[in-house]
């Protein structure tokens, strides 16, 4: 049902977009740059996140990780990555196909400033094999309720 749905919202909302099929598993980071032939920054991974009271979506650069003082000082707790099951009852989407895209609830989306380095990334599509290729800023004219600095990149300090 969840590649469904993405391949659904998108014809209504972006078809110009592509929605690419790989026969290789796109569900990490490495696997879907490996798949795509794209350096992993690209990947744009959705994560589903509950900070407190809140729970949203962070779309963020593939080699990016939470910091947990950014997410503190932005929403005054530390994130919390949600389980599978309620990934997939929040989203509709397995993990490792998670997209801001045909959600199944209502969600708020937020873009982390990391993937303003990438003119173009790559989201997963609904399903362990599939991607969109998105210009960053359509991304976010689609999807992001607004833009955070919630990551760090893996050489960086901790932060926390």
């Amino acid at each position: 049902m969840s590649l469904e749905s993405v391949r659904a919202w998108l014809a209504q909302h972006a078809p110009e977009l592509p929605l690419i099929g790989v026969e290789e598993s796109t569900a990490t980071v490495d696997t879907a740059a490996k798949a795509l032939g794209v350096e992993p920054g690209r990947i744009a991974k959705t994560l589903a996140v509950r900070a407190g009271e809140q729970t949203f979506l962070l779309v963020a650069r593939g080699n990016a990780r939470l910091d947990n003082a950014k997410s503190k000082a932005e929403f005054g707790a530390r994130p919390r990555m949600l389980g599978v099951e309620e990934t997939f009852a929040l989203t509709g989407h397995p993990v490792g196909g998670v997209c801001p895209f045909g959600l199944a609830t209502d969600l708020p989306v937020y873009l982390d400033l990391s993937l303003k380095a990438f003119d173009v990334v790559y989201p997963a599509g609904g399903s362990l094999n599939t991607s969109v290729r998105v210009e960053t800023e359509r991304l976010f004219e689609l999807v992001g309720d607004r833009w955070v600095d919630l990551t760090r990149l893996s050489e960086e300090t901790d932060g926390t």
